[in-house]
């Protein structure tokens, strides 16, 4: 089993601070997991629900008599089958002497997220949960956990046919079961079509109209398919960074599957082989590098940008943390040089430092204020 000692520690200082506190996170991420090894060591009376096992609803038929004599530490799996218990939480929470915190998990839907930022406003912390990251395998796994992506089971499936069998049903539970248990009634071949061309479309700018005219729908239609994939962790919607500056920049967004194993098994691509040969190779490696990155800062979607402008000059990653303006540019190649897209960056974004991120093994500088770092420092 591998250890998660980050995530816990993080989860725990936070139920120590608030009386609720949400794991969010992708379906099958290991939150029931993390929740669990919570629980066994929590200093106190544990109490555990799952909302999706019918003894466990008649438990809480009715939610006031059943949560609010609990005392120690209440954990509320798959919560969003529930939102009534929202309010109660906000009443439970608000008493003087807070006789129990509550940890709650659930898959993130528009839906989980309004209901308890309303309810619980100034007594929730949300917590999200990813995959596995580099830090928490060997560093020697990096090709493997970049080919079978961060999902728990399927990295540490027997073997590729396993993984590989495990992420095709994950994708047909996801869009037959997952969907549809989050109040998104929508077709499921419709969707897994929408889906595989947004896995084409991988680190790619946005282009809505282009893909509505593909599935024949309107690009609004299109737009509710890509805010669906957002809100449940599938894609990651990357936001332009706006300059002061006179060139005339992009304005749409970037748009990233963010499990590389699941951007591997909708497009078909089976082991080391296939992925050395797939056009797909260069901005598969990226999305890997750039969710490694975000995750080893710690940052959320509202400090990552990337920067384009019309005329060629980019960069894949800005992360605004702590008043500085980080940019990252993703190289897979063992040679990587200054560019002059580099240095227009430097100079229009006004950035602390940039980093050059390559497969490679040595830390080095390019330029005045560019390093060149491999991906494995940040694990």
């Amino acid at each position: 089993m591998i250890e998660r000692n980050h995530h816990i520690g993080e989860i725990r200082r936070r139920l120590e601070q608030n009386p609720v506190v949400a794991i969010i996170g992708a379906r099958q991420v290991g939150k029931t997991t993390l929740a669990g090894i919570i629980g066994e060591a929590f200093d106190g009376l544990v109490t555990s629900y799952d909302l999706e096992n019918p003894r466990d609803l008649s438990r809480l038929a009715e939610p006031q008599l059943a949560l609010e004599p609990l005392r120690g530490l209440v954990i509320l799996d798959e919560i969003q089958r529930s939102p009534e218990i929202f309010p109660l939480l906000r009443v439970l929470a608000d008493r003087p002497d807070q006789p129990a915190r509550f940890l709650v998990l659930g898959s993130a839907s528009p839906d989980l997220l309004r209901q308890s930022s309303e309810s619980l406003a100034g007594r929730i912390s949300y917590y999200e949960l990813p995959g596995f990251h580099l830090r928490e395998v060997p560093g020697a796994s990096e090709a493997e956990l970049w080919l079978r992506g961060s999902f728990p089971r399927s990295f540490l499936s027997p073997d590729l046919a396993t993984s590989d069998s495990w992420r095709q049903d994950f994708i047909r539970t996801y869009l037959e079961r997952d969907l549809p248990g989050l109040g998104i009634n929508l077709a499921a071949g419709t969707l897994r079509r929408f889906w595989t061309m947004v896995a084409h479309c991988h680190s790619q700018i946005w282009n809505g109209s282009r893909l509505a005219g593909s599935l024949g729908i309107a690009h609004t239609t299109v737009r509710s398919y890509l805010d669906v994939l957002c809100d449940t962790f599938m894609t990651r919607q990357l936001l332009p960074f706006i300059a002061n500056t006179g060139k005339r920049q992009v304005k749409s967004p970037k748009v990233y599957l963010r499990d590389s194993g699941l951007l591997h098994a909708l497009l078909g691509i089976h082991d080391h082989d296939q992925l050395a040969g797939h056009p797909i190779l260069g901005a598969s490696w990226e999305g890997f590098a750039m969710e490694q990155i975000i995750g080893a800062l710690g940052a959320d979607d509202r400090q990552c940008y990337f920067w384009a402008v019309h005329t060629g000059a980019e960069l894949d990653l800005i992360i605004e943390q702590s008043r500085k303006r980080l940019g990252f540019e993703f190289k897979r190649t063992l040679a990587p040089k200054f560019s002059r897209s580099m240095r227009s960056a430097i100079e229009t974004l006004e950035l602390s430092h940039l980093t050059v991120v390559y497969p490679g093994n040595h830390t080095f500088p390019l330029a005045e204020n560019v390093t060149v770092k491999p991906l494995a420092a940040f694990a």
